[in-house]
């Protein structure tokens, strides 16, 4: 039983597996799928040689200087800025939301400080508290953005009423009274130039490592010392106390000679528009501009994930959030495993999070275990 296992092959599985191994720990990583690196899976397009994100666009960003020089220990990291596009009524604007947005939507030439004023003038005043994401939106922009960009995206995104949603959900979102239209504002933004399989495949390359992939954890039979699970914690538990909530993405790819969108990603905010965005791949490899004729892109759906689809974003609404605290308390009574990750822990975490948060854990797993001591269900509250 010295040997430790990680369920999952993403960036939660791989960082911990490396500090684990680093630390003279033999760890058996483990996933169903048949390659590494979980949703953010790249891989060229045979057709067009072009860098595919096959589960969706992935945009590293982080402001921790740690994570920032642990990836470029493993990859090459390329500078890149997120501009998002977005078609509204037949015309096309930038997100975030910024002064360049404001100015073209409402047909004015205002400054930075007449923009703020302008929109003061537009936001409903009478929401102190705002308790949805539709009151949020509205003591935010006023009825006449929220109607454009958000109210039909949202509707598609979650399916759900932007009033029975949490105003958290846009308060992640930027709003910039300058043209500045990139979408992140963290310090340290970029891709790997190989792509996000090849850097995962660089960090599970260590002494001690095993890697198994196309396996089940439900098919093992050997015991472990520990067990580091990523994967949905309602299924760990066989559903028992009921089914947690996502949703997921389907993809309709198309190619076409040449440039099709002149851009990475355009978002269809109309309703009346099936489809959330359409991203186009070779745009997120500017280094590689030119060598493609061709070009493909995706349009992208989203819907309830049921049983067999790949979960993407946790819905986390009172019911959820309530089977969730009866998960929790069920592994927190369950010895010999530990729950990682955006699957594991119930939450929407962006790769760097990701990787902080698996490069503590493991790091806290390495001391208690030289101690002897039990290793928690969490290493961070789901919950909080």
């Amino acid at each position: 039983m010295s040997r430790i296992c990680i369920v999952g092959a993403g960036f939660s599985g791989a960082v911990l597996a490396r500090t684990l191994a680093e630390a003279g720990h033999r760890v058996l990583v483990l996933d169903e799928r048949p390659h590494v690196a979980g949703n953010c899976h790249t891989e060229r397009d045979p057709p067009t040689g072009i860098m595919v994100h096959r589960y969706g666009p992935h945009i590293f960003h982080t402001r921790h200087v740690r994570v920032w020089d642990y990836v470029n220990r493993f990859a090459t990291m390329m500078p890149y800025v997120n501009r998002v596009k977005a078609t509204v009524g037949g015309r096309v604007y930038s997100l975030p939301i910024n002064l360049h947005t404001i100015n073209q939507f409402f047909g004015t030439a205002l400054r930075p400080a007449e923009a703020r004023d302008f929109l003061a003038g537009k936001r409903r005043h009478d929401i102190a508290q705002p308790a949805s994401f539709e009151e949020q939106a509205l003591a935010m922009v006023g009825p006449e953005l929220y109607h454009a960009f958000f109210r039909g995206y949202t509707r598609k995104q979650w399916g759900i009423d932007p009033r029975d949603l949490p105003a958290s959900i846009l308060k992640r979102l930027p709003m910039r009274f300058s043209y500045d239209d990139n979408y992140f504002s963290d310090p340290f933004q970029a891709l790997p130039r190989h792509g996000y399989t090849a850097l995962v495949a660089a960090i599970l390359d260590a002494p001690g490592v095993e890697l198994r992939l196309g396996c089940r954890f439900e098919e093992l039979a050997e015991p472990f010392r520990h067990v580091f699970y990523s994967g949905p914690i309602d299924r760990y538990f066989g559903c028992r106390l009921g089914r947690l909530r996502y949703r997921t993405l389907d993809f309709e790819a198309f190619r076409t000679s040449g440039d099709y969108q002149g851009t990475a990603v355009m978002n269809y905010c109309d309703e009346a528009v099936p489809y959330t965005r359409i991203s186009e791949a070779k745009h997120f490899a500017p280094w590689e501009a030119g060598q493609f004729a061709d070009t493909i892109c995706h349009r992208e759906y989203s819907r309830e994930c049921l049983a067999a689809d790949t979960p993407y974003y946790p819905v986390r609404l009172v019911h959820d959030q309530a089977t969730l605290a009866d998960y929790v308390a069920l592994a927190r009574q369950t010895e010999g495993v530990s729950f990682v990750g955006r699957l594991g822990t119930y939450r929407y975490l962006d790769m760097d999070a990701t990787i902080h948060e698996a490069l503590a854990a493991g790091e806290a797993a390495v001391r208690m275990l030289a101690e002897g001591a039990r290793l928690p269900a969490f290493f961070v509250d789901p919950l909080g």
